[in-house]
């Protein structure tokens, strides 16, 4: 394993041990589940304004990937405007799939933070889904917003 990798394991790791914005959610809140696995996470945005988000929190249950993808989406999102963070949500799911347009390009190792760890899940369909599962959920909920 080279050094990069262990780098990736241990930040995958530390987010689902450690998850950032986890918290007992109460009030209104959207569930997104991936039938393959059981995973099942809850998210809730709150906001600042009309269009920018004060923070994303979520708890549920998942595997180390789905929960270490909702803690990293937590962090990036957060004091997003509504525009910004459905640009990040569409950037974060076309990198964790490999799509052409998630291509690693200038700027984007500010922009996916700590999400670059989970690059190595393309090779592994079924883990995209569980990568992915978050930012699904919350790249849903933006776009009623409008």
């Amino acid at each position: 394993m080279s050094e990069l990798d262990a780098l990736y394991q241990e930040l995958i790791l530390e987010h689902y041990k450690h998850p950032r914005n986890k918290v007992a959610l109460e009030g209104s809140f959207i569930t997104h589940e991936n039938p393959s696995c059981g995973d099942s996470l809850r998210l809730k945005i709150e906001w600042e304004g009309p269009d920018r988000i004060k923070r994303v929190l979520f708890d549920g249950h998942g595997c180390a990937i789905s929960t270490a993808s909702a803690s990293i989406m937590t962090e990036l999102l957060s004091g997003k405007t509504l525009e910004e963070a459905l640009k990040v949500c569409r950037k974060a799911i076309a990198f964790l799939r490999g799509d052409s347009e998630g291509s690693a390009v200038p700027g984007d190792a500010d922009e996916l933070g700590d999400l670059q760890a989970l690059a190595g899940v393309r090779q592994f369909p079924l883990r995209v889904k569980c990568a992915t599962l978050p930012w699904h959920g919350v790249e849903k909920e933006l776009k009623s917003r409008f």
